[in-house]
């Protein structure tokens, strides 16, 4: 296991007793680098929208945890925060809450002459996602996706 899925795994652990408390949904938790600096991030969600309250709320209570384990040996920035409107799927849960919906799909390499797709979700499985654009469905393999995310319209 390489050290930034051990730091998100067990990030994990400690904020989703707290996120079950408030009964918010944990979405997701990355620990990135940007730039010089490290990003310890936790999404999480409710019902009608999460808004800053929660992320202060819940920052919070994280930070004092995350503070007592100190697992972490590099300096990071902890950002609690919704998913946003346009929230990458990753889990199960948001590929099922999604069915029906449209999705942009992004591919690392081109898929007749393509890499960006926007379609009506259809189904998914642990190695497949099909969407239906202009009445044609089109199957992905998830190893060749490199952003799946909720379409947003202007």
């Amino acid at each position: 296991m390489s050290k930034i899925s051990d730091y998100e795994e067990r990030a994990e652990k400690l904020i989703q007793p707290i996120v079950d408390e408030h009964s918010f949904e944990l979405v997701d938790v990355e620990f990135v680098k940007e730039g010089n600096d490290y990003y310890l991030r936790a999404y999480i969600d409710k019902e009608g929208g999460i808004n800053i309250d929660d992320c202060e709320l819940v920052s919070k209570a994280f930070e004092e945890k995350l503070d007592k384990e100190d697992f972490i040996k590099e300096p990071y920035i902890l950002e609690v925060s919704s998913p946003g409107l346009t929230r990458p799927l990753k889990k199960d849960k948001d590929f099922q809450r999604s069915i029906g919906k449209d999705i942009e799909v992004k591919t690392f390499k081109p898929i007749e002459k393509r890499k960006d797709f926007e379609g009506e979700l259809i189904s998914f499985d642990n190695d497949t996602v099909t969407i239906k654009e202009d009445n044609k469905e089109i199957t992905f393999e998830r190893k060749n996706i490199c952003l799946i995310r909720l379409a947003f319209m202007f």
